[in-house]
């Protein structure tokens, strides 16, 4: 593993592996991301690039919530903590899984519908140092079965 080289050698963060080996122009395919809700009681772990495609999705709730995501496959996420603090909530196909943290409400990662074998992970959840650039693509939720017909990778995303 090429990052793991070069942090021993360097004795360096996570992140100023990542951000030197993007100036040699070598990409990490993947960095470990922490993150949780507001209060703390959740926490998860997820490895994904440091570079993020997020989806900004029109949707009724995601509306409502601002619910901007990236998606990862479930063997790339882990709960940490709070399983007992999450609670869910689901409406109309009851396929995607809006889990959120009892305590304090805010929703961290779900289940989406368009990928109920992985996660949708909230990059403003993360903690700080380990995220280089967010790339932001709208999906037209509003739309669902169509925009999910035409798009050529989300279902891939949440595939191992």
């Amino acid at each position: 593993n090429l990052f793991g080289m070069f942090k021993k050698k360097r004795k360096v963060t996570q992140m100023l592996a990542v951000m030197s080996l993007h100036r040699l122009g070598l990409k990490m395919d993947c960095v470990k991301h922490t993150g949780g809700c507001h209060c703390g009681a959740v926490r998860f772990e997820v490895w994904n690039s440091p570079d993020l495609l997020v989806f900004n999705c029109d949707c009724s709730i995601c509306t409502k919530k601002q619910n901007h995501h990236f998606i990862v496959s479930n063997n790339k996420f882990t709960l940490l903590q709070g399983l007992d603090n999450l609670t869910t909530y689901t409406f109309n196909t009851h396929n995607a899984k809006h889990t959120f943290c009892k305590t304090c409400g805010v929703q961290s990662f779900y289940t989406p519908r368009s990928n109920p074998d992985g996660y949708g992970v909230a990059p403003h959840c993360l903690d700080p140092g380990t995220v280089l650039s967010v790339t932001v693509e709208k999906f037209c939720g509003q739309k669902w079965e169509e925009s999910m017909k035409n798009h050529l990778t989300i279902k891939g995303m949440s595939k191992p």
